[in-house]
């Protein structure tokens, strides 16, 4: 008999025709009454469909009492309630490498706008004004790169960087001797280090606001900030008033900490990138991440290992 698979969050293209090969499915969005939805199948559903980014609410994990996995595209899991999951017994699971490579280009590819005023610059050539008003840039080339955060993504940036001939190094909690960058122990180190700071951690209690005003000040005034982690990484509003003070020099950001909404600070200022938590969205990416939800529901309805370890 086909398991009852809920679908609760976007996913990519190639998702639900899948899913509907080998499970009786049913959709959140879209629904004219996801609430009368819900109470229809709560009773059958064993598996969860979502994203990193919407994530699942405890409220529809506490109506699904039969749900045994949660599928989700994305690498995040601070949005997934892993602890109501593990007490309820859920295996949770995630996409990860799949994006590596393009968060990692994302970095590299916002350090790049940002220095070299790419945005204004854009702007300038479609008001006709070239570049009367648009003003000098700042090289990447040669410069120091920080990276919070040497994991698999943390290691492709620095792969990247590498070849613009920067001085590389990381923080994180432990020392990894088989990578040749400099190792700072104290984040505050790291960013005094930096001409160029990239945050690249998870999301969760434990890295929240852990780029504060403090470690702003110590990247200092010519020093720019990147995030293609987790916006709850920075403090937003430490940020915010250490652009206006001109305490750092600019800042790219693709992730934030209310998201969709963005501080309307940020917006007005013309030393900031924003992007909207795009780094993994192309479509080979996006299509790798479907196809390992897919794959991981398979394999847990028909007894198999997950492709991918679960929380």
């Amino acid at each position: 008999m086909k398991a009852n698979i809920l679908v609760a969050g976007r996913v990519p293209p190639n998702v639900i025709v899948q899913l509907e090969e080998d499970f009786i499915v049913h959709q959140l969005e879209g629904a004219p009454d996801p609430e009368a939805l819900i109470r229809s199948v709560q009773h059958d559903v064993r598996g969860l469909v979502t994203n990193a980014v919407q994530g699942v609410s405890i409220e529809l994990l506490e109506a699904l009492p039969k749900l045994e996995i949660i599928a989700s595209s994305g690498i995040g899991a601070d949005a997934l309630q892993l602890e109501h999951a593990r007490a309820a017994g859920i295996q949770v699971t995630v996409t990860p490498d799949v994006l590596n490579e393009d968060v990692a280009d994302m970095a590299i590819a916002l350090m790049l706008a940002v220095a070299r005023k790419l945005c204004l610059a854009d702007r300038a050539v479609r008001a006709g004004e070239w570049f009367t008003k648009l003003g000098l840039g700042y090289r990447v080339s040669g410069k120091r790169l920080g990276i919070l955060g040497l994991g698999r993504i943390g290691q492709a940036i620095a792969t990247r960087a590498a070849a613009f001939d920067m001085e590389i190094a990381y923080h994180q909690r432990t020392y990894n001797p088989d990578v040749p960058y400099l190792y700072k122990d104290q984040l505050l180190a790291l960013a005094e280090f930096s001409d160029f700071l990239v945050v690249i951690v998870p999301g969760g209690a434990a890295t929240e606001n852990m780029v504060n005003s403090e470690v702003l000040d110590a990247l200092g005034p010519e020093g720019t900030l990147i995030n293609v982690g987790r916006g709850s990484t920075v403090d937003e509003e430490a940020l915010v008033q250490a652009l206006q003070e001109g305490r750092i020099r600019a800042a790219a950001l693709d992730v934030f900490v209310d998201e969709p909404n963005v501080p309307e600070s940020l917006l007005t200022m013309d030393n900031v990138v924003l992007s909207p938590h795009y780094a993994s969205a192309t479509i080979e990416t996006r299509l790798a991440m479907g196809q390992l939800v897919v794959d991981n529901l398979r394999a847990h309805f028909s007894g198999q290992a997950l492709l991918t370890p679960a929380y």
